[in-house]
C-alpha cells in the first residue's frame, strides 16, 4: 500500500514540476520577483523529493536485477550482497515515508509557534513555560534555530504565553504535529499540600508567511498603536512607547509585540507573526471541507487534548491521536519529541492511503 502510494505521491509532484516549470518559462515571470522566487523555492522542494524517490525505485530496480541473477547463476555468494542491499532500501524507505505526510508546499517553510496557559492559573502559566523550553531543546536537538519573539511572563511563576519562531527546512511539517492542547498532570510545587494538579496550555503552529505573496494587506488595512511596556524588561522599555499592537481590520485579528527594546523591531515582528496568522486563517478556509490545517479555535481546557503528561502517580507522554506512548517523561521534556512527530506523521501517511 505504502508503495502504491509513494507512485501515485511521486507522479503528482512531478506533473506539479511541470506546471511550475511552465510557468517559470514565460516571458513576464521576473516581473514580479516576490512571487518567483516563491515559485522557483517550490520548485526546487518538489524536485529535490522527487529526485530522491525515482533514487530509491532505481535502487530496488537494481536490487531485483541482481536476484534474477543469482537465480540464474545459481550464484549463492550474491546472497550476502543482496540482504544488506535490501536492510539499507529497508532503512531508507522507512525514513522517507515521512515525506509523504509533508504533502503541502507550506510544510518545507519556517514556523511560528505560539504557546498559551490555559485553565489552571499559575499551575498552568509554569506548564507554559515548561513547555517552551521542551521545544527549544528541540530545537537545539535537531539544529534548528528557534528565536523568541514574544513573552509575556507570569504573574507568580512561568509565563502567561510566548511566540517561538523555527528557522530550517520542513520546520513547519515537523511541529504541525504539536498543534493542540498539551496537559499535564503532577504533584504541584507551588501547592502547600503539594497536592496532585491538572494544568492545561494551548500550543497553536502556523508556517511562516512570505510577504506580499501569501498574504495581502491593503495599506488602510491595518491599525498600528503603540504603548509603553509591561513587566520586566529596564527602564527604557518601561519609559518609552516601544511596545506596538496591529489590528488587521478586516479579520479583526490582533497581535502585540513589547519584547524588544525597539519599536521599528516590535512592529516588524508583530507583522510577522500577523502574516503567519492571516496565512493560517487562509489555509484553514480552504481546507475546510477536509481535515483542516487548524481546524476550529480550540480552548484550553478539558476534554480537548491531544497529548497528556503524567508526572504522578506514575510516569506516562501519551498522544491521544496516534497512542503513542512513553515512560521517559525526563527526556520528552527535555525535547526528546522525534517517537510523537513521527506517530503523528505516519497517521497522516495512512490517512492518504
Amino acid at each position: 500500500m505504502l508503495w502504491r502510494w509513494c507512485i501515485f505521491d511521486i507522479a503528482s509532484r512531478e506533473k506539479e514540476i511541470a506546471e511550475l516549470e511552465e510557468r517559470s518559462a514565460q516571458p513576464d515571470f521576473w516581473s514580479d520577483q516576490a512571487i518567483a522566487q516563491s515559485t522557483m523555492r517550490q520548485l526546487g522542494g518538489q524536485k529535490k523529493v522527487v529526485e530522491r524517490w525515482r533514487s530509491l525505485e532505481k535502487k530496488v530496480t537494481d536490487i531485483a536485477g541482481l536476484i534474477d541473477l543469482a537465480v540464474e547463476e545459481r550464484d549463492a555468494s550474491l546472497e550476502a550482497e543482496i540482504h544488506s542491499e535490501v536492510e539499507k532500501v529497508a532503512s531508507r524507505l522507512d525514513e522517507m515515508e515521512l515525506e509523504i505526510a509533508f504533502s503541502s508546499e507550506y510544510d518545507v517553510r519556517n514556523a511560528i509557534l505560539e504557546i498559551r496557559a490555559g485553565a489552571g492559573g499559575t499551575e498552568s502559566q509554569d506548564w507554559a513555560e515548561m513547555l517552551m523550553r521542551m521545544y527549544l531543546r528541540w530545537a537545539e536537538r535537531h539544529g534548528y534555530k528557534a528565536e523568541i519573539l514574544e513573552i509575556s511572563p507570569g504573574e507568580e511563576a512561568g509565563i502567561k504565553g510566548a511566540t517561538i519562531g523555527f528557522s530550517g527546512d520542513y520546520s513547519f511539517g515537523y511541529l504541525k504535529s504539536e498543534h493542540g492542547v498539551h496537559r499535564l498532570v503532577r504533584l504541584s510545587p507551588f501547592d502547600s499540600d503539594h497536592a496532585r494538579h491538572t494544568s492545561f496550555a494551548l500550543v497553536e503552529v502556523m508556517p511562516e508567511a512570505e510577504a506580499d505573496v501569501d498574504v495581502k494587506i491593503g495599506p488602510d488595512d491595518l491599525k498600528v498603536e503603540t504603548f509603553r511596556s509591561s513587566g520586566p524588561g529596564g527602564q527604557h522599555m518601561q519609559k518609552t512607547s516601544s511596545a506596538v499592537r496591529i489590528t488587521h481590520l478586516p479579520t479583526g485579528i490582533a497581535v502585540h509585540c513589547q519584547s524588544e527594546r525597539s519599536q521599528h523591531q516590535n512592529k516588524a515582528i508583530a507583522l510577522r507573526i500577523l502574516q503567519a496568522r492571516l496565512l493560517e486563517l487562509e489555509l484553514s478556509k480552504r481546507a475546510e471541507e477536509r481535515s483542516r490545517l487548524k481546524g476550529e479555535r480550540i480552548s484550553a481546557g478539558w476534554g480537548n487534548q491531544i497529548r497528556s503528561y503524567v508526572l504522578h502517580p506514575y510516569k506516562m507522554v501519551k498522544d491521544h491521536r496516534t497512542d503513542y506512548q512513553t515512560g521517559n517523561t525526563d527526556a520528552v521534556l527535555d525535547g526528546e519529541l522525534d517517537g510523537f512527530i513521527t506517530a503523528y506523521l505516519r497517521s497522516l501517511v495512512g490517512r492518504n492511503e
